[in-house]
């Protein structure tokens, strides 16, 4: 992978053992895919979890008992059906517990979404098998667990990662 790619704040929230996923219906089956979105020019990486946070789910990480850390570091270079250039993202994936008032406060479907894409809490042991964007299901039980500093994963490959 050559040059910079855009890259996209996401975080693995977690409620006893729960994770927030957004449900995506799509074509070829069902993405569940982490809250998040793309840095902007200039943007701060926090920053920029936190507006997308704020605007996906209505959660403000500065809420929160302890801030969101940056956990994961994910290069995705694959090709999307019908488009002839590759896509391109590095994914930040920070991880956070939420405390329970500020679980039953994150919005039941995607705030910014026009189609409402449903917000599910998935038992952590059942999220690993499931459609994930980012692909981050083989280290989800790591999400859990404190950490040294960002874990750089497997990149994301048109061999390792089907879009649906």
């Amino acid at each position: 992978m050559t040059g910079l790619a855009p890259t996209r704040m996401c975080a693995i929230l977690l409620n006893d053992h729960h994770l927030a996923l957004i449900r995506r219906e799509r074509p070829d089956g069902v993405q569940h895919s982490l809250p998040g979105g793309l840095l902007q020019l200039g943007e701060d990486p926090y920053a920029a979890l936190r507006r997308e946070l704020l605007e996906e789910l209505g959660l403000d990480p500065d809420d929160l008992p302890v801030p969101p850390v940056l956990r994961f570091i994910q290069e995705q270079e694959t090709q999307r059906p019908g488009e002839a250039a590759r896509f391109r993202r590095r994914h930040l994936v920070f991880t956070a517990r939420l405390p329970d008032h500020l679980h039953r406060a994150v919005a039941a479907v995607e705030q910014d979404d026009p189609g409402r894409a449903p917000v599910e809490w998935i038992p952590l042991a059942d999220a690993v098998g499931l459609h994930l964007y980012p692909a981050v299901g083989p280290v989800l039980h790591q999400a859990a667990e404190p950490a040294a500093g960002p874990v750089l994963l497997a990149p994301m490959t048109s061999t390792s990662y089907q879009w649906r």
